[in-house]
């Protein structure tokens, strides 16, 4: 019995060990990659560094005041892949057209003409999806996508919290307009343009936001790197007015950096993914003395992706710890902060499901379902 502990318990530190040798291997090799490529790089980041200049003063109170804005339905994931991945990607360019909801520079040569539904049951009563269609001229990539949140039916109470019987609807929408173009065969640049819409029974409003990409790739496609200003932009109809004008909000600001790296003789994709960097202190108010460490952490997704090279097959664990730290239970074990995708290739379509938690009581199931609408035209 104790020889049968031991050897678990080896076989434990072995598989940590392992794990963070690989990661190790990963920041090697991305030092390494910035050496031998740093003019590549420098000359194409001046595109990046121009659009954060012109960004930086008008996005100067978007900024202080992040994490109090509206629509913050915007950070739900558009498919199971994104699900899967902890609810972000940036760095991921793989053909999944999903992926250029979080960066717009995601879109590829492999997204013309692929068509993708996605649906997700999330909290009692509520249902969120997506769908999404791309077409490609030359080095020109367009998309365009229709994210929305269904709160289902409620009910009308009086101010005594008497129901009395008559229901309502609540929905948000959000249309993406995407567009990225090729710079090379190594950098892509992308843009986002969306008009987002609220209605809460007779309450409506409306906000123009924007999202800005730019992705970079190895030669042999090993390792990638994206980075996103996502959902830039204002309330231009509020829900109410005050005395002094309508009372207009922000949206949710998110600035993601994100690196992938593929084993070269192994079908492993070790990745790493890093939001909110325009604010440190992303906890939520009620929760004081954050370490340091803790909130570092925080602003740091981990995954794992299993993806042979044929690409008709995938599994990806992922973990994020913002959401492992506001959605634990205390004193009861649970899984909030992981995430699990699984996805494979039927014939002509491409399947995938995924699990996370997104409250404290239950979980998030996600479906994407998405063909190629080129393999039925040959």
């Amino acid at each position: 019995m104790l020889q049968n502990i031991k050897s678990v318990k080896n076989g434990i530190k072995c598989v940590v060990l392992n794990f963070f040798l690989a990661y190790f291997r990963f920041l090697l090799y991305l030092c390494t990659l910035i050496l031998v490529n740093w003019e590549f790089m420098f000359r194409k980041s001046l595109y990046i560094v121009f659009l954060c200049c012109m960004l930086a003063l008008p996005l100067r109170a978007q900024i202080e005041g992040a994490g109090s804005g509206v629509f913050h339905f915007l950070g739900l994931p558009a498919s199971s892949r994104l699900c899967a991945l902890g609810g972000e990607n940036v760095a991921i360019a793989d053909g999944d057209i999903s992926m250029a909801y979080g960066n717009p520079a995601l879109l590829t040569s492999h997204t013309d003409k692929v068509l993708q539904l996605n649906y997700a049951y999330y909290l009692a009563g509520t249902m969120f999806g997506s769908a999404m269609y791309g077409h490609n001229w030359g080095d020109n990539y367009f998309a365009a996508q229709v994210h929305y949140l269904d709160y289902g039916k409620l009910s009308y109470a009086d101010e005594w919290g008497q129901m009395n019987g008559a229901t309502f609807t609540a929905k948000d929408v959000c249309v993406n307009l995407i567009y990225a173009r090729q710079l090379g065969p190594q950098f892509r640049v992308g843009a986002t343009i969306k008009p987002i819409f609220s209605i809460y029974e007779s309450y409506g409003s409306f906000a123009l936001g924007a999202d800005v990409g730019a992705h970079f790739q190895t030669k042999d496609t090993l390792f990638q790197m994206g980075l996103a200003l996502r959902n830039i932009g204002w309330q231009l109809k509020s829900f109410y007015e005050e005395d002094f004008g309508q009372h207009t909000e922000m949206l949710p600001l998110n600035l993601e950096l994100g690196m992938a790296l593929r084993l070269a003789h192994a079908p492993i994709r070790l990745g790493v993914t890093v939001h909110n960097l325009q604010r440190w202190n992303i906890a939520p108010p009620q929760e004081e003395a954050v370490k340091w460490y803790d909130m570092l952490f925080r602003h740091t997704i981990w995954f794992v992706d299993i993806v042979p090279r044929s690409e008709k097959f995938y599994l990806t664990v992922s973990y994020n710890h913002r959401r492992q730290a506001e959605m634990a239970l205390t004193d009861v074990s649970s899984m909030a902060g992981i995430g699990l995708g699984l996805g494979m290739k039927i014939h002509k379509f491409r399947l995938g499901v995924a699990m996370s938690q997104y409250s404290k009581s239950n979980f998030t199931f996600q479906a994407s379902l998405s063909t190629d609408i080129n393999s039925f035209l040959k």
